[in-house]
């Protein structure tokens, strides 16, 4: 069985408690409170016109309810837990925040089963959350299936050993580097590895700036080039648009998805070099991205099982 980069089945989780997570802030400096807004009303909204986009151009959206009881402000992005892989296994990742680990809802998996699909084997790494260590699926792990490589911005909600773990379970190679944002005059830790690249089939989206070492970002540039991705760099403006923050999904032709906000911060030259290989779908998703700090990539959890 040939190895997919891309999947046309994609998990998605429609928000009932969304709102600025407070205890996330301390590190995603993309989150900004929004007032005189009924957050969460807007972002079901938001959510709702984003699948019905995804659906248009043929892609499987499986959606699931968020439950009131577990108050979750950020279910709608459930990246961060949870990863489905084609050998049948899932990942089921610790997180950072106490409040998001009750997102980890299994009996979203009964509707993956009801879909058709096959699970075999669930590795569990929640454990770790017991030491204060985290690793935040694949909002932390950039993972190129194809060559078997994961690529990972250290952080907090990122720990080296867990990520070498991972690596040696899933049979990965890792790409393990330092990437930092400006704020406040400071550099400090891009809180997910999401926020400043993608790897699609062809080509890698990557915000080159953030990563200060310069060893370190050549190591980067290295394993892409050794795969043939061509390399489009956004700049670090840019990735603060979420123009890192992007996803290549199959439907009825291949697509890179994406916010409007992040289709509006690429020049024209970026915009040419992507359409090269794949359509631009993008999504007008402003609530979810200045709450929540995070956008369309994270809302949607790829879905590599083998059908049963």
């Amino acid at each position: 069985m040939r190895t997919k980069q891309i999947t046309d089945t994609i998990l998605m989780v429609r928000p009932v408690a969304f709102r600025m997570n407070e205890e996330t802030a301390v590190n995603n400096y993309f989150q900004k409170k929004l007032t005189d807004l009924d957050a969460n009303a807007e972002a079901q909204k938001e959510f709702d016109r984003f699948v019905e986009k995804l659906r248009s151009v043929g892609v499987n959206v499986i959606t699931v309810d968020d439950v009131i009881e577990d108050n979750t402000p950020d279910s709608i992005f459930p990246n961060n837990w949870v990863s489905f892989h084609e050998t049948g296994k899932i990942a089921l990742y610790p997180m950072f925040a106490e409040n998001r680990r009750k997102e980890r809802r299994l009996e979203y998996f009964a509707k993956l089963e009801e879909a058709g699909f096959e699970i075999k084997e669930v590795i569990d790494y929640t454990s770790a959350e017991e030491d204060d260590v985290f690793l935040e699926g694949t909002g932390s792990l950039i993972l190129d299936r194809v060559n078997q490589k994961a690529y990972c911005a250290l952080s907090p909600r990122a720990d080296e050993d867990l990520m070498i773990e991972f690596c040696e379970d899933f049979e990965f190679t890792p790409v393990i580097f330092n990437a930092f944002q400006t704020v406040n005059g400071k550099r400090l830790p891009i809180y997910h590895t999401n926020v400043m690249m993608c790897v699609a089939e062809e080509f890698a989206v990557v915000c080159l700036d953030t990563i200060d070492d310069k060893k370190e970002r050549k190591n980067l540039l290295k394993h892409l080039k050794e795969d043939g991705k061509e390399i489009i760099a956004i700049s670090e403006v840019q990735m603060h648009e979420f123009a890192g923050n992007m996803l290549q999904v199959q439907g009825d032709e291949k697509y890179l998805v994406m916010s409007e906000r992040a289709r509006k911060s690429l020049n024209p030259d970026q915009v040419a070099k992507i359409e090269k290989h794949c359509e631009i779908l993008s999504a007008d998703l402003p609530t979810i991205e200045i709450c929540g700090g995070g956008s369309a990539r994270c809302m949607m959890a790829e879905v590599f099982l083998p059908k049963a």
